[in-house]
């Protein structure tokens, strides 16, 4: 692959158009007490302070990362030892964003030549400055920390796509291979505990939510309230298990922020809660009505 630059110049920062200002950023609760703040973060000036809120508060890693003093030489500790502590410049985000993507681009023979390389990265790099591009929300809260900053954690389940053999192989850690795509559609049985039943979705929910993802479901094979179960008794009914992934998905914030995890849920007309499941999705609807009405 060959890439002609746009927007950069080849032996220039890609950031050489843009001036870097300090800015500040904070959530407050309805009674005015903070939540979240963060001073001195430097973002490009001419971005709006919504921009600059939802990158510092959502997409901003809050540890792990390698602190440097102002000459670039890191900060290390009465011990000698390197400090760690949160991002605190866009450019970090830019720079682990665009360099990932350009090192698995090498990786796996993507570039004709290694100025292709470094056009591609510096071109992406601009981009995602300009905000003439942007990832999905995962690429932002989980791409680069493992190439840029060596990040690791256990292994949550995730399985990927070997490029060199084409094995289907699991992950050995949450950030070398990390969890980039947004939008999932998740099947569901009519078994409670059982791989691919109710109590196995709300896991693999979790860890999608966990990491920055939506997920969707058609909840339309489950039994409705009072059918009859294998060992005797009667269903719950869909609309109790449907509370209850609602409640998981709201207790589990998106890459660890302050955003609701997405979650989509579907039924067919012909299921026999159709009525309750409009009817609770209404009430829901009025709750938002609500707060917009203050």
């Amino acid at each position: 692959m060959k890439v002609s630059r746009r927007f950069t110049r080849e032996g220039a920062s890609p950031y050489e158009q843009f001036k870097f200002v300090e800015r500040s950023t904070e959530i407050r609760n309805p009674d005015g007490s903070v939540v979240f703040r963060m001073d001195g973060v430097k973002v490009p000036e001419g971005w709006s302070q919504v921009a600059v809120d939802i990158l510092v508060q959502k997409y901003f890693r809050k540890a792990g990362v390698q602190l440097v003093d102002e000459q670039g030489s890191p900060e290390l500790d009465e011990h000698h030892q390197p400090v760690t502590g949160a991002e605190r410049d866009a450019r970090q985000v830019f720079d682990r964003l665009a360099g990932c993507w350009a090192h698995w681009g090498r990786s796996y023979g993507y570039f004709d030549t290694e100025e292709d390389a470094v056009a591609f990265r510096d071109e992406l790099a601009f981009m995602l400055a300009a905000q003439v591009a942007a990832p999905n929300s995962p690429q932002w809260f989980n791409t680069g920390l493992h190439w840029a900053y060596g990040i690791t954690g256990p292994a949550q389940g995730h399985w990927y796509a070997d490029p060199v053999t084409g094995e289907i192989t699991k992950s050995e850690n949450a950030y070398e291979r990390p969890q980039p795509h947004a939008c999932f559609i998740q099947s569901i049985a009519d078994d409670l505990v059982n791989e691919g039943g109710i109590m196995d979705l709300w896991t693999r929910e979790a860890r999608l939510f966990k990491y920055g993802s939506g997920t969707g479901t058609n909840f339309s094979s489950l039994r409705g309230e009072g059918e009859p179960l294998s060992g005797g008794g009667k269903s719950s009914g869909l609309m109790s298990f449907l509370k209850i992934g609602d409640r998981a998905a709201g207790a589990i914030k998106s890459g660890g922020t302050t955003r609701r995890a997405a979650k989509m849920v579907c039924l067919n007309l012909d299921h026999p809660d159709i009525e309750r499941f409009i009817r609770w999705k209404a009430v829901e609807e009025r709750k938002v009505a609500a707060l917009v009405a203050g």
